[in-house]
């Protein structure tokens, strides 16, 4: 299929705007790179310059030094990198997490990055953006995922040490994005005591805070006595959720906060007890829904389940190609 916007290219190592040397969220050090979000698979270090939301460039530090040079894109601000005009949009996903709206010979393209469309107070919500094309990603792109609302996950956390106070509740959630996700509907649900952390949350949380996202009392798990966190909701990184670091903590039930969760052999192999379906990218439903919504001319399937959903595009008379990049991964959501 000849693609409508022949000035962008995609690469197996992320898609290229030839004409500035630009790359949007590329997998290796290049000389310019424009940055959706902080996730690694999308944030990487080592490149020369980086246009990035404040929060993104904020996070590219905290993990990777200051070594590049930044420019902070404040939304809806465009700016012209040559012939290029470029705008960020916010993407819902996670704090500073952007949509790069790209504007060239009347041709909009929109590079979504991760995004989801649920309200979410850690971040800005998803904002449509009118385009011709539309680059989405498809982490969850198959009619299984249809993830519960919010409250009644958080729930389960809340029940679960209502039943057995005597023990915690340890939940594996990704350091950036889903923890302070998690922490924050906790808040909304009314949970106000102390909640604990491994040393490995507490960078990116001091991050939000700095960024105006309030997520009450926290304590490290390190410097706290073990009886003290009996009927405690602890979070970790999902790594650290069968680590030998859990055994300091009271008969801990393991939790596990991502959207893979819907998957019960993934609980199984992460050995979770407790799964809570909470994830920060579109479920199918979202994800088609906002197609429909923005309507563009061709949508171009990023990662993820990217068949399914060129299929759904082709068969409503929607132009759609799978982009197979090679660098993205399955976050733990």
């Amino acid at each position: 299929m000849a693609k409508l916007a022949q000035w962008v290219e995609a690469r197996p190592e992320g898609i290229y705007l030839p004409s500035i040397d630009a790359w949007i969220d590329p997998s290796h050090p290049v000389e310019r790179a424009l940055v959706t979000h902080g996730h690694a698979d999308h944030a990487r270090g080592g490149h020369k310059e980086v246009w990035a939301t404040p929060e993104t460039l904020a996070i590219m530090g905290v993990r990777y030094g200051d070594a590049h040079r930044g420019h902070a894109m404040a939304y809806r601000e465009t700016i012209t990198i040559g012939d290029i005009a470029v705008t960020y949009y916010p993407a819902g996903h996670v704090l500073g997490s952007a949509q790069i709206l790209l504007e060239k010979d009347n041709v909009r393209v929109v590079a979504s990055g991760d995004y989801k469309r649920r309200p979410d107070p850690t971040c800005a919500l998803f904002e449509p953006v009118p385009c011709d094309v539309f680059i989405t990603e498809a982490t969850f792109g198959l009619p299984v995922f249809r993830h519960p609302d919010t409250p009644s996950e958080i729930a389960k956390l809340t029940d679960a040490i209502a039943a057995e106070p005597d023990r915690c509740v340890l939940v594996g959630a990704y350091a950036l994005g889903k923890a302070q996700r998690v922490i924050m509907a906790l808040r909304a649900a009314g949970y106000d005591a102390p909640l604990y952390i491994h040393g490995a949350l507490q960078r990116l949380c001091d991050l939000y805070r700095d960024f105006g996202v309030e997520l009450g009392e926290l304590r490290l798990v390190a410097d706290t006595p073990k009886d003290e966190m009996k009927g405690a909701i602890v979070l970790c990184p999902p790594g650290a959720l069968n680590d030998r670091w859990s055994r300091r903590l009271p008969d801990p039930i393991t939790a596990m906060a991502s959207g893979w969760m819907r998957v019960r052999q993934r609980a199984r192999q992460r050995n979770v007890e407790l799964p809570l379906i909470l994830s920060d990218h579109a479920d199918w439903d979202e994800l088609t829904s906002t197609l429909l919504e923005i309507r563009p001319q061709e949508v171009w399937v990023t990662h993820g389940r990217e068949d399914a959903l060129v299929h759904w595009c082709m068969t409503r008379q929607i132009k759609a190609v799978p982009l197979h990049l090679a660098h993205y991964e399955d976050e733990d959501d």
